[in-house]
């Protein structure tokens, strides 16, 4: 009989799971997904956009940046002036239809530049933008 009121003694134990800890859990979740969820507005009609060609959307662009110090940047590199056609032909047969800009600093010689598009006009390029920097 002694064995009897043991196994009472255990049944009547009752485990119990704190529940409360992994509802914070979800709740947090729960917030989370609602406050990063993005929400598209629909706009309620369906509008036939026109096509459009891409490839003269976006051209790649050649960046020469000349300093005041008469220094010629191009791809975070710095060259002398004999050595940008060189460069500057091996960027184009990469992007051979690409466009370019030259910055030239507020204090930058003119004559560089110039030199610098003329040489992208005997190269080929089409479009050539000139740009200073105040």
């Amino acid at each position: 009989m002694a064995r009897r009121g043991s196994r009472v003694q255990k049944d009547e134990e009752d485990v119990e799971l704190n529940m409360t800890p992994m509802l914070d859990v979800v709740f947090i979740l729960l917030i989370f997904f609602i406050v990063t969820a993005v929400f598209v507005k629909e706009p309620g009609v369906d509008v036939f956009r026109p096509d459009v060609d891409q490839s003269e959307q976006m051209k790649p662009t050649l960046l020469v940046a000349v300093t005041s110090a008469d220094e010629i940047w191009i791809n975070r590199d710095v060259y002398e002036i004999t050595q940008v056609r060189g460069v500057l032909e091996q960027l184009l047969s990469e992007n051979p239809r690409a466009e370019a800009m030259i910055q030239g600093d507020q204090d930058a010689p003119i004559g560089t530049v110039l030199d610098i598009q003329e040489i992208l006009t005997e190269l080929g390029v089409e479009e050539i933008n000139i740009s200073e920097e105040s």
